[in-house]
């Protein structure tokens, strides 16, 4: 990947490659569930126990391979094993390998009754991965790593996926001969294999898609990888009553929820665990962050972060919802409109050119355009309170903490420092000046 971050803690669809497969793996239900780490091994550690705080950690010492990392866990591991169980040994590149893949691999080995199985593909291009080398009847005799291939090995198709099932006991015998006698250099767990089969046959399951077990070794096969998974994603959501209208250009994290009926429009992002209900239409060139958009609202050209969008409200174009803000039903947010931690009542619009933050207005209320919460002492946050039924001018400021109260009317350029009782009028007396036949210095 060419990068710092450990390879497993690059995101797909908004989560790391290894808390994807950690899920998959954990809705197996597991006895025991094991993350061996190397490089990085203290951010990729807590990162699996975020995930989940039972997890065993096992570090791999520098003796390179997946071979050796096998052969660290079973070190560490073997006692709490059942003998008479199997092994789940899967590799956290492939970020979209899912639990009925899994399931279909173990429910396979079960019943072949074989010692082995290893999950593999059939690839048009199989150029990088181990290839899959069957004998006359069709077992599996042994995997044969890229750099170690013979010209006819190269030309099979049936590639090794990383990931394998192994009775405990087979497991055992198998790790203990392995070499690194290979132009790698390296402890290949594929070895093993052979191993395993003179102890009892050796079996192969096929995945059902081979997108889930399409591995990520660069950023040009992240990105390739994503915009499969994102399409498919997309035509999901269609199928299922929401109209997209240009999923190339729509991208949707796993933790997105969207109502039939919902409209979609071109350039938008839907991340983390943003909901969208049904008539809403969102876009186009809207990001909306762990949002909540209720039914027959609009969001268009607009950033929206950790905000609930109440019915029929209208947002954007070109608004920012910083965190915290919760609009009710039939609000306004216009062009150019700021807010963070803002609660706006039913009925109530901000039209636009605006900055609202720390501030609840009521129901009904009118802010006129250039107006501004001034929030921040340079120590504190500080609130405002605007009431229901409120006209404000154009141009206001508000210097918090400040009251006011419902059905007040302020004028256009009014600085409101103090509190506004029910019912009033306020405005500021700034006198105006002008000078006739003014030429500035440079002019006269």
């Amino acid at each position: 990947m060419r990068s710092s971050r450990p390879k497993v803690l690059h995101k797909l669809a908004g989560k790391t490659f290894l808390e994807r497969v950690m899920a998959s793996v954990t809705a197996l239900d597991p006895g025991l569930t094991a993350v061996v780490v190397h490089f990085q091994a203290e951010k990729v550690a807590a990162a699996a126990r975020s995930y989940d705080d039972r997890v065993r950690i096992v570090q791999q010492d520098d003796r390179p391979g997946t071979g050796r990392a096998v052969q660290c866990a079973m070190d560490q591991l073997d006692r709490s094993l059942d003998p008479d169980g199997y092994v789940l040994i899967a590799a956290s590149d492939m970020p979209l390998l899912d639990t009925n893949t899994l399931r279909g691999l173990i429910d396979h080995h079960i019943q072949a009754g074989d010692g082995a199985t290893v999950l593999t593909v059939s690839l048009d291009d199989p150029t990088g991965y181990g290839r899959i080398i069957r004998d006359q009847d069709g077992r599996v005799l042994r995997i044969v790593e890229q750099k170690d291939a013979t010209g006819t090995e190269l030309a099979v198709r049936e590639v090794n996926t990383s990931v394998y099932v192994f009775n405990v006991d087979v497991l055992r015998q198998a790790i203990k001969g392995l070499k690194d006698s290979n132009a790698q250099g390296e402890f290949y767990l594929t070895d093993a294999l052979e191993t395993a089969r003179q102890s009892g046959t050796v079996g192969a399951f096929t995945a059902p898609d081979p997108l889930s077990v399409e591995g990520v070794n660069d950023r040009v096969q992240l990105a390739s990888l994503s915009k499969k998974h994102n399409i498919r994603v997309c035509h999901e959501l269609m199928r299922s009553g929401v109209t997209i209208l240009d999923p190339e250009t729509t991208w949707i994290e796993d933790g997105v929820t969207i109502e039939p009926d919902a409209t979609i429009l071109p350039g938008c992002f839907l991340q983390g665990h943003t909901t969208i209900a049904s008539n809403a239409t969102v876009g186009p060139y809207t990001t909306l962050i762990d949002a909540v958009i209720d039914q027959d609202a609009t969001v268009e050209r607009s950033r929206v972060q950790e905000t609930h969008i109440g019915a029929r409200a209208n947002i954007g174009p070109w608004t920012y919802m910083r965190p915290g803000n919760d609009l009710a039903e039939d609000t306004k947010a216009g062009a150019f409109v700021e807010m963070k931690k803002a609660q706006i009542d039913h009925g109530t619009k901000v039209p636009h050119l605006s900055y609202v933050g720390d501030t609840h207005i009521g129901h009904d209320s009118n802010i006129g355009g250039g107006s501004i919460t001034a929030n921040y002492d340079g120590v504190h946050k500080n609130r405002t309170e605007i009431g229901s039924g409120v006209h404000v001018g154009a141009g206001n400021l508000f210097v918090a903490p400040v009251q006011v109260g419902d059905r007040v009317t302020t004028g256009a350029g009014t600085v409101i420092r103090h509190e506004v009782p029910d019912d009033a009028m306020v405005y500021s007396t700034n006198d105006q000046h002008t000078v006739e036949d003014w030429k500035p210095e440079w002019e006269r």
